[in-house]
Formats: structure tokens, sequence, C-alpha cells
């Protein structure tokens, strides 16, 4: 290792003992005369230091089995991060194998199809091509579905929004019993931070209306179109800078990390010390708490950190 790899991963090794040092601890055993099913069930798990795959299967587990949350007969919508024409070593996109292993866990579930998009920002077909997520889905079993087609979105109205009151939204994440948010955490040139609110810029057809009308509020407003009922965000890779489609592998460093949990907010927050942010550098955190998206603050969640 050279001096520059081994200054890159010692910064990293600080930041992620920072991170460590502020989760809430996992909630004490329950005593041996209490049956275990009375405990309070973690409502956010953060695996680290295994592959993508395997750390998602350790931590939906501790969520409860992918059966709490996909019953048999259920569609399911996996929206991923496929912006960007781009390998997955550059972290600009979701990690194939993280996508490929939920469409899996999804079916053997019993769901009736997984359907996965994303509105892109190059071209969508090199985008789910060289993202290798097209062949990570298709493979489990799932089906790619276009996100640059306009006959796929759908008139909506969000009353309850502060800005974007109404929007086209991708009618596959309305029809779906069951959305899974994955998204990966990287910098973003505007927002500051990519990760699960952010993620959902790519279920509206017109993203620059959202650049243009006070972006923070608008990422905010977007949850209410459709929450999602399940959030994986993905920090195995992370690009920490030139962010959001990165340059080279200089942009990225691989923290192998995967943090779970219904709630996009808290992950969101727990997100930004992993890029050496605060939670108030990015304002559309708070702004979705104050819309009832979601409770920021992780010390008020029971939450499960586990070793792959």
């Amino acid at each position: 290792m050279d001096r520059r790899e081994f200054l890159k991963a010692s910064a990293m090794a600080a930041a992620f003992a920072a991170v460590a040092s502020k989760l809430p601890a996992q909630a004490p055993a329950a005593p041996k005369d209490e049956a275990p099913d009375n405990r309070e069930k973690p409502g956010v798990a953060v695996v680290r230091n295994g592959e993508p795959a395997a750390m998602f299967r350790k931590g939906i587990e501790a969520l409860g089995g992918m059966s709490a949350f996909v019953k048999p007969g259920q569609s399911v919508c996996v929206k991923p991060n496929i912006g960007w024409d781009r390998k997955p070593e550059l972290a600009a996109n979701t990690n194939p194998e993280l996508v490929g292993e939920i469409v899996k866990q999804c079916l053997a579930a019993g769901a009736s199809k997984v359907e996965v998009f994303d509105r892109t920002c190059h071209n969508w077909v090199d985008c789910y091509k060289n993202s290798g997520i097209k062949e990570a889905v298709e493979t489990a079993g799932g089906v790619m579905l276009p996100g640059q087609d306009g006959s796929w979105y759908v008139d909506r109205e969000a009353p309850e929004a502060v800005q974007m009151k109404n929007c086209k939204v991708h009618k596959t994440l309305l029809d779906a019993d069951v959305v899974i948010n994955v998204p990966i955490l990287k910098v973003h040139g505007a927002a500051r931070m990519t990760a699960c609110l952010k993620n959902w810029m790519g279920v509206v057809e017109d993203r620059r209306y959202m650049h243009l009308n006070n972006l923070p509020q608008c990422i905010a407003d977007s949850i209410l179109y459709r929450k999602p009922d399940l959030n994986v965000l993905d920090a195995y890779r992370v690009m920490v800078s030139n962010g959001p489609q990165g340059r080279s592998l200089d942009d990225v460093e691989t923290p192998r990390y995967l943090l779970i949990s219904k709630d996009p907010v808290v992950l969101d927050a727990m997100g930004t010390r992993l890029l050496r942010l605060t939670p108030e550098q990015v304002p559309h955190i708070a702004m979705a708490e104050k819309l009832g998206l979601g409770v920021a603050d992780p010390e008020k969640h029971n939450v499960a950190r586990l070793e792959a």
C-alpha cells in the first residue's frame, strides 16, 4: 500500500469509527422468562464489512426477513439509482449484486412480479446495461422497465406538499403493492448528497422543474407521492467527490456498509456521517422530517448494528 492509499484508508477508518460511536446500541437481550418476540424489534439495521448480497441477507433478517415486507402474490417495484452510464466500480449507481439479491428475495417471499426502473440522466439503455443492474435483475427473475418513455408517467397531486404539489410519476411505482427504494450513497453537487430521499427524483418525469424550484423542498415533497415500504442504502462503495456521476476511481472509497429501514429520513441522516457531512448540511432531510416522512435522529430508533 502506497502512502496515498494508506492516508485514504486511515481517513475512512476514522470516519466509520465516528459513525459507529453515534449509533444507539442494539436493544438489550430479553430476560430469560420473556419470550424473544415480546422485545422491541429493530427498526434500522446497519451492516458492515461484507459483500453487498451477504450484508443485505444479514440486515433484512434482523428486521424480520423479507416476508415481513413482501407477502405472497404481491407485486413489487424496486427503484435503484441507475442514472449514469458508469461501471459498478465507479459508484455512480447502486451495486448490481445488491439489486439482484433484493429481487431474488422478493420472489422467494412469494412476490407475483418484481419490476425495476429509473429515470436515467444518460441514455437509459446504456445505463441499464453498463451499470450491471439489467443483467443482475433479469438473472434473478425480475423485469426491467423503461424510465424515459413519457407514456409510463401519470399525473398526480400532493396537496400537503410545500413546493411540488403536482407532477407526473412513474405508474409502476403507484401500482405496485410494495415499493423498495435502493439508492447508492454519494455526494451531489446540487443537493450535497444522494441517498434515499434524493433517489426519488428518478420516479418523477420532470426533474428540471425540481432543479429550478427549490430543489431541497422538491426532493422532500417527492416522497409524498409514494413513500417507500423499505429503504436499502448502498454504502458498499461511496463516491466522495465529483458527484453525482464521478470521474475516476480517485472519487471512490469502499466503506462496505449497508443501512436498511422503513424510514428514509433516518437513513439519510446516518448517511451524512459516512460522507463527512452533517444532517444540517443537507436541507432536504429536515424538510422531509417536517412533512412527517420520518425521524432523523438515530437515537430515537432501535438500531441493530451487525457484522456480515
